[in-house]
């Protein structure tokens, strides 16, 4: 919001001063009149000259955009004529000055309704309809209090002024509703904002309108002067104050628009206090014995329906105010209990049910985890919308199926919470059949799995502890892989504890060069000629010694750590293959294989990661081999998506582990991948025949057909390597050929020297 901009300190202008001056005159001449006859021309000479100044001076103020100053200018123009066509009567009559013609009385009128428009045309404060029709009522319980007090002051003059003249009587009348027309512009203007004028502006407009109209209600008093006009202290005085206001608007603009303020609230005030003046004035009449007591009593009683109507309106408003924040608190206290998203109930309400469940029937309480599997991948792939309605409709699925005496709750993300009674493991099993079957998600139909842990109270347990069991339950289901349900077992802190120890260690490890590489040579068949190598971390951990990849691997994939570590394994490789390539020339290893896991693949820009990784250390494109398991690509989304990235920079894509997947044949339509290394399994008994040398023949057929290289790993004697070699597989690698050596012992690598390791 614009801040209103301090108005210059007012200084007196020429025009302002010449108005002063004017009303001083008109003052003094008329008091003088007031004492002995004094001839009329220097009374209305005032008058024609005090006019245009004004309007001279509003027209000023309305150059910026401001109309309703327009208005006003156009206003005093026809009271100026107003005034003109008054002085005509008046030497018409031959000094007979206070009844004015029709026509004068008209065109005095035109002015006012002008000034009216102007005033109506001012933006004030917003309003609703009750407000608007409050604030009608304020108006009417005014001007009614007004018609009263007027009434019994000036009525019993009125006939004397007025006497047997019909053209009198219309005069009075015109100039009467000229005068309650200023009442209105003032009432308009004290419970109205001010929009773009300024407010101080608006003020002396305020007063403007009141001596207006109380000059004008005073001119029956001059009844017994006929030489004199009120119009010559009034339309003076008035134009004086308009001037000022005028002036004072000018200085606002060229100081900066000025901001509508609120109304205050104490004009509210007004209809009551017009109760108690009618009321007080009825008391006196009454009193007095005065001969407009009917007509003050119908004025008293008009005002007070005015009132009572408006206070009904206000009760009601009120009742409707009351209505509406009652609402609104029971919104807030169901969004302080229920989650935005789904509805469901949040922590803070499930805690309180776990509490109050144990306080009950502990031994009747379970408590379960749910965390949806990969769902990161569907935010990613197909965007937060469709996320958003997989959790709505996963939310709607739990809560169907789980029994009425239990309680749903989203903890944030992917992860519900619930409370079960009685056989929490039956219950359990039915979400998960439910969850599996497909779901519908903004035009979406998707299968999800989730990880679920289990925790069942004990006596003395809290539902921290319950819920902390639970967690602990659901992190060893994900660790067994998807879709998996585990219970609760104390062993599990153990290793819970164990697992944060040794992710913690890793960490340290990433940063003081704990880690290093060994690299298997990938050989070409039958000779064990050096054709690649695979890069495999190792971890000699200051305290524990030798820490195997089985153990943590699976840390890291937990923690979030394989991405930095992915990352170092990924930069060293590249860096040693450079090497490699500089020191041995063409004997250097053709390809370095580097190992890429699911989480790394789900994070988007990966491929761009790889490409920054080339650019860094000057390793060709086609010499790195990004391996990766069909499990990790398997869902397509994000994984997929990087995965072409990275074949699109020339890199080679390895399929691990081929076969033991039960997509296996379906992936090669959609990855990008250039080799297939054959699991272990499908080695192992392969010299013995069987399911296992079918599969191993079959493979490498497709390969054929698919112009991809086979490469069978895990050969640990030469009669697979023979078998292998029968079947057509022309590159292995295995304890049969070496095992996973230093970087230096690569460039001393022959076949004859691997057979010798092997034989060892």
């Amino acid at each position: 919001m614009q801040a209103a901009t301090t108005v210059p300190p007012w200084r007196l202008t020429r025009t302002l001063a010449t108005s002063i001056g004017l009303v001083v005159i008109a003052v003094v001449w008329f008091w003088i009149g007031l004492i002995r006859r004094t001839p009329p021309e220097p009374g209305w000479l005032t008058l024609l000259v005090a006019v245009p100044l004004a309007a001279m001076t509003s027209w000023r103020a309305g150059r910026h955009g401001r109309t309703f100053w327009r208005y006003m200018s156009v206003g005093l123009v026809l009271v100026g004529l107003g005034a003109a066509s008054a002085a005509h009567d008046y030497f018409r009559d031959a000094g007979q000055s206070q009844p004015i013609s029709v026509f004068t009385a008209v065109v005095y009128v035109s002015g006012l309704i002008a000034m009216l428009l102007g005033l109506m045309r001012i933006r004030g404060a917003r309003r609703t309809r009750i407000e608007w029709t409050r604030f009608g009522l304020d108006i009417a319980t005014v001007i009614v209090t007004v018609v009263t007090f007027s009434w019994h002051v000036f009525y019993p003059r009125w006939h004397s002024w007025l006497g047997d003249s019909t053209t009198a009587a219309v005069s009075f009348i015109v100039v009467l509703a000229a005068g309650f027309i200023c009442a209105f512009a003032f009432v308009k203007v004290a419970f109205t904002g001010t929009g773009p004028i300024d407010r101080r502006a608006l003020h002396i407009l305020a007063l403007t309108g009141a001596v207006g109209a109380g000059g004008g209600a005073l001119a029956p008093l001059l009844a017994t002067r006929p030489h004199l006009n009120s119009a010559w202290v009034i339309l003076p005085a008035t134009c004086m104050l308009t001037s000022l206001a005028a002036d004072r608007q000018t200085r606002a603009t060229r100081a900066g628009r000025p901001m509508p303020r609120p109304v205050p609230r104490r004009l509210s005030l007004m209809p009551y206090a017009a109760v108690a003046a009618t009321g007080g004035l009825l008391l006196t009449v009454a009193r007095t014995g005065a001969t407009d007591l009917e007509a003050i009593a119908a004025g008293s009683v008009i005002v007070t329906v005015l009132v009572a109507a408006r206070q009904l309106i206000a009760l009601r408003d009120n009742a409707r105010l009351l209505d509406a924040l009652d609402a609104r608190q029971r919104e807030l206290a169901y969004q302080a209990d229920h989650d935005a998203l789904t509805g469901l109930a949040n922590r803070t309400v499930l805690v309180r049910e776990i509490t109050a469940a144990l306080a009950a029937t502990p031994a009747d309480v379970g408590v379960a985890l749910i965390d949806l599997d990969d769902f990161k991948a569907i935010n990613d792939d197909l965007g937060h919308a469709v996320g958003d309605a997989l959790l709505t409709a996963v939310a709607d699925r739990i809560a169907a199926t789980v029994p009425a005496d239990g309680i749903v709750a989203r903890l944030g993300g992917d992860e519900y919470a619930l409370l079960l009674r009685g056989d929490p493991t039956a219950t359990l099993a039915e979400v998960t059949a439910q969850l599996r079957r497909p779901l519908h998600a903004a035009g979406y139909e998707l299968v999800v799995e989730a990880s679920t842990g289990l925790a069942t109270a004990h006596p003395g347990d809290t539902a921290q502890e319950l819920l902390r069991r639970a967690d602990v339950a659901m992190y060893e289901a994900k660790g067994q892989g998807k879709g998996r349900q585990v219970g609760y077992d104390p062993a599990m802190d153990q290793r819970t504890a164990a697992l944060a120890r040794l992710a913690a260690d890793l960490r340290i490890a990433l940063d003081t060069d704990q880690l290093y590489l060994l690299y298997q040579p990938i050989v070409s068949m039958p000779g064990g000629e050096l054709f690649g190598v695979e890069a495999l971390v190792r971890w000699t951990h200051p305290e524990r010694g030798a820490v195997g990849p089985a153990v943590f691997i699976p840390a890291a994939e937990r923690t979030g750590l394989i991405v930095p570590l992915g990352a170092w394994i990924l930069e060293e490789a590249c860096r040693q293959a450079v090497r490699w390539r500089h020191e041995l020339g063409d004997a250097a290893p053709r390809t370095v294989t580097v190992n890429v896991s699911a989480r790394q693949l789900r994070e988007a820009g990966f491929a761009a990661d790889v490409n920054a990784v080339l650019q860094r250390t000057g390793l060709p494109p086609h010499v790195l081999t990004v391996e990766v398991t069909e499990t990790a690509v398997f869902d397509g989304g994000t994984a997929l998506a990087e995965l072409r990235a990275i074949a699109a920079l020339g890199v080679k894509i390895a399929l691990d582990d081929f076969g033991t997947g039960h997509s296996s044949l379906g992936l090669l339509r959609t990855c990008p991948a250039d080799i297939l290394k054959v699991d272990k399994s499908f080695v192992d008994d392969i010299v013995t025949g069987g399911h296992e040398a079918v599969v191993a023949a079959a493979l490498i057929r497709i390969c054929d057909g698919m112009n991809l290289r086979a490469v069978a790993e895990g050969v640990e004697t030469a009669d697979q390597a023979a078998e292998l070699y029968r079947l057509g597989y022309r590159f292995a690698q295995g304890y049969h050929y070496a095992r996973p050596l230093p970087a230096d012992e690569i460039a001393t690598y022959r076949p004859a020297a691997a057979e010798q390791r092997s034989a060892a």
